[in-house]
């Protein structure tokens, strides 16, 4: 099979995440990958992890713009696991992006190691790069209320015929008006706001169904999130909050019967604690009234490392991508959309949209 070629916006945890995982699985055993730990799909129509490289990346932390891919993935303010430190020299250098709204004002206030520092220096041409790098899908990796600035690539992605894998909540494939440009130049799109693997929105949304589906009367539920990585902290500031919060609550609701009142759903606000890096702590809390209308409450503690908790949802997503741009499909994928991301096109309900992943990855299912 061809290569897949991937831009990366956004050379944070969750990037140095997936290039470190896609080397491990590079490495598996041929026996393990029968059925290897942590992927939904170790062959998907032919491709494989290992047929995904990178084509270019950009960024504006000082410490990553100029400096080889390999290097800068692993540079501050990046406080994830180390899963594979030993990364091959990928021949590419990091660009300068364009900066925008992609930095809150308040994280000037915070230790070097913990926040960004914007390089000075003058961005990259980014279609021209784009286009001299061959690459088919960008990942957009930018931080939560980036909403000029994901616009911006999200642009760029239009202006070079690039598919774009939205993993942030800023609404562009959920969108009307993007969607129906994305598919007028018959580009394929996946988006939007990542689901983790196993995080707290599929975990919320799961056992919310649960409780419907045997007769529970949903009463209140809350999801409290903390962590200490640059995702966290940019998330202090609850004016770039809107959509993740939307993005969050959505995924939630969409999955029940009948809604919620939206004064009994809280989803938010995330907090910063510094000593905990990328670990992320959620706190699940649900009460409802069972037979006879006795109460019913449920509370949840999940700790999980953040960014690699994407990575295998991100794989797969990149992967059904190229089989579109294969096809000639251009367009939101609504069935792959609705399986990996919080804020899809179309919500529909997971085993539903599991179902309909497998029945695209074989052609039986158009988008």
């Amino acid at each position: 099979m061809s290569k897949i070629r991937v831009a990366i916006v956004g050379v944070g945890n969750c990037a140095s995440s997936l290039l470190q995982g896609l080397e491990f699985y590079k490495h598996t055993t041929d026996a393990a990958r029968h059925k290897p730990v942590g992927l939904m799909h170790y062959d998907l129509a032919g491709y494989v992890p290992g047929d995904i490289e990178v084509a270019c990346a950009f960024d504006i932390d000082s410490r990553k713009v100029n400096r080889p891919l390999e290097e800068a993935c692993f540079a501050q303010p990046n406080n994830t696991v180390t899963i594979w430190r030993d990364l091959p020299a990928y021949g590419v250098t990091v660009d300068m992006g364009e900066l925008h709204d992609g930095i809150a004002p308040h994280m000037s206030s915070y230790p070097a190691d913990r926040t960004f520092l914007p390089a000075t220096e003058k961005p990259v041409d980014i279609e021209k790069r784009l286009r001299e790098s061959g690459a088919e899908v960008m990942l957009c990796y930018l931080p939560v209320g980036s909403q000029k600035a994901v616009e911006r690539y999200a642009r760029a992605c239009l202006e070079t015929g690039i598919s774009l894998l939205n993993c942030m909540p800023v609404f562009i494939v959920s969108d009307e008006k993007w969607a129906a440009e994305f598919t007028a130049r018959k580009i394929p799109v996946i988006g939007d706001d990542v689901k983790s693997q196993l995080g707290s929105t599929i975990l919320h949304r799961t056992i919310m169904k649960l409780f419907a589906d045997r007769g529970i009367k949903l009463k209140h539920t809350y999801q409290l999130n903390t962590g200490g990585n640059t995702d966290f902290l940019n998330m202090l500031d609850r004016s770039r909050l809107g959509s993740k919060r939307t993005s969050k609550t959505e995924a939630v609701q969409s999955n029940l019967p009948e809604r919620m009142p939206d004064v009994d759903v809280h989803i938010g606000p995330s907090d910063y604690i510094a000593w905990q890096n990328d670990n992320k702590v959620c706190f699940l809390r649900i009460e409802g009234e069972g037979f006879a209308g006795i109460p019913i409450e449920l509370e949840l503690r999940m700790s999980v490392q953040d960014s690699p908790n994407s990575g295998g949802v991100v794989i797969d997503a990149i992967r059904c991508l190229k089989l579109a741009r294969d096809r000639k499909i251009g367009g939101p994928l609504y069935s792959i959309s609705a399986y990996t991301m919080k804020h899809p096109p179309r919500q529909i309900p997971d085993d539903i949209a599991r179902d309909r992943v497998e029945k695209f990855i074989t052609g039986e299912l158009e988008r």
